[in-house]
């Protein structure tokens, strides 16, 4: 079907409901790499006036993937929570939008309607929305997982604390875990990207892990970032796993170029929840996604990549997460060239993902060689906080050793927390509490040399 749409004098047609999506996004390198992005200023803005027009049952009626080549397609059509919808079906996107800045759309509103939310609705309706609607209507939806600890509570923000090291070296990662805990982070997850596949190596690393959570009594979770199908081998052969990680995308040929199927996602989530390790809920997934991935994959069958990036959100809604990260500016410029798309980028996962009723975080990272700097950055990571992101990354001084590139420090949630009156998961602020690393009012206090933590660095 051609979607059709006039302003003045000129009468602009998309060629179908993917052309139509692609036009409306707001200009990005990768929907420009892939031919699909809005020739001009003025084409894009006819797009977003068409789309705004469209109403929001045309997602349920018009896959963008053909339901009979895609599971993801399937799994968000089979899925689809008709009861949920029933109260947002009669709207178009445009009046979407204005619902959802309204004071109609309590949290309590949005929770309910959250599994009615197609992926596709989400993109569509992202992209008529300014940043600061993104902002507004993120911040509305309240999305709370549990383990060892309770994320996502309003009025608080968890951090990765992420100690990776370019050789796994068991007393590196000792020391960066515990000075990301002595910087107060590390209630999202303490999780690893570890640069073997080695399962000897893994499981170590598991261990090392669990000893430190144990030891100390930290309630908090641990993840060593390995494939799904080496982490089920790890939990068979009795390794204590807490999260069970996988990098995911929006298309059945993108989730295959990582060696992924729903059918395995499923397999790996049983296994996680036999173990039964979480102690005030069993949310064991932790998914990593970002922009672009179906595109470099060549798996993108003429969509752009917002709107396949708000699809993996239905691959991860389906297995109940802890958490998800959008990993917003690690692909490259290629896909996101600069801050400015680096920052929209990271607004619009965020606020999908929130939409459709899952745990956003955010890397806010850009690599080396993108137009990008640390002041994007702490633009970002304001907006998000001011967004009511789910967590964000902790790093030693901003650059990972062993991935190369540049993320959050320990000292920026700090900032945070301090600009915008920010909280932490409450069981591991109490822990910090009672550890003598901060005081009740949440602030940090200087470690005395004997404090346990580094007892516990040095003897690694």
């Amino acid at each position: 079907m051609v979607y059709r749409h006039t302003v003045g004098r000129t009468a602009w047609a998309f060629g179908d409901l993917r052309d139509l999506m692609a036009k409306a996004t707001p200009l990005r390198s990768g929907d420009m790499l892939a031919g699909i992005a809005a020739g001009s200023a003025e084409e894009g803005m006819a797009a977003r006036h068409c789309l705004a027009d469209l109403p929001l049952k045309t997602f349920l009626a018009r896959p963008l993937v053909p339901y009979e080549d895609d599971d993801v397609t399937r799994l968000i059509v089979d899925g689809h929570d008709d009861a949920a919808f029933a109260p947002i079906a009669h709207l178009t996107v445009g009046d979407f939008r204005d619902w959802l800045l309204s004071d109609l759309a309590t949290p309590a509103v949005l929770a309910r309607v959250a599994r009615g939310i197609t992926p596709e609705m989400a993109a569509a309706v992202s992209k008529i929305m300014r940043n600061q609607d993104l902002i507004l209507a993120a911040k509305k939806c309240s999305v709370v997982t549990r383990f060892r600890n309770t994320i996502g509570l309003p009025g608080t923000m968890a951090v990765r604390l992420q100690p990776n090291h370019p050789t796994d070296d068991p007393d590196g990662i000792a020391a960066t875990v515990a000075e990301g805990l002595l910087y107060g982070c590390g209630d999202a997850v303490i999780g690893i990207n570890p640069v073997s596949d080695s399962p000897a190596v893994l499981a170590r690393l598991c261990h090392l892990l669990d000893d430190v959570i144990q030891r100390h009594a930290i309630p908090t979770q641990s993840c060593v970032l390995t494939h799904a199908t080496t982490s089920i081998g790890l939990i068979e052969s009795g390794v204590p796993v807490d999260l069970v990680f996988q990098s995911i995308a929006g298309t059945e040929a993108a989730n295959a170029s990582f060696g992924v199927t729903l059918g395995l996602l499923r397999e790996a989530h049983d296994a996680g929840r036999s173990l039964k390790r979480g102690t005030v809920g069993q949310n064991v997934m932790y998914f990593e996604t970002g922009q672009g991935s179906a595109l470099s994959a060549g798996a993108h069958h003429g969509v752009d990549q917002q709107t396949l990036e708000a699809r993996a959100y239905a691959v991860a809604r389906a297995f109940e997460p802890l958490l998800v990260n959008t990993v917003v500016g690690f692909i490259g410029p290629e896909y996101l060239y600069d801050g400015k798309q680096i920052i929209r980028a990271g607004l619009e996962d965020h606020f999908c993902g929130k939409l459709m009723g899952l745990p956003l975080g955010c890397d806010v990272c850009y690599t080396n060689h993108a137009e990008a700097d640390g002041d994007d950055m702490d633009a970002l990571m304001t907006l998000l906080g001011a967004a009511g992101v789910t967590f964000i990354m902790g790093i030693p001084g901003t650059d990972d050793v062993m991935l190369n590139y540049q993320s959050t420090s320990f000292h920026d949630q700090l900032y945070l927390r301090d600009a915008l009156g920010l909280k932490r998961a409450p069981e591991f602020e109490a822990w910090l509490q009672a550890m003598g690393i901060t005081g009740q009012d949440g602030r940090l206090r200087a470690p005395s040399a004997s404090h346990p933590l580094l007892a516990r660095a040095e003897a690694a």
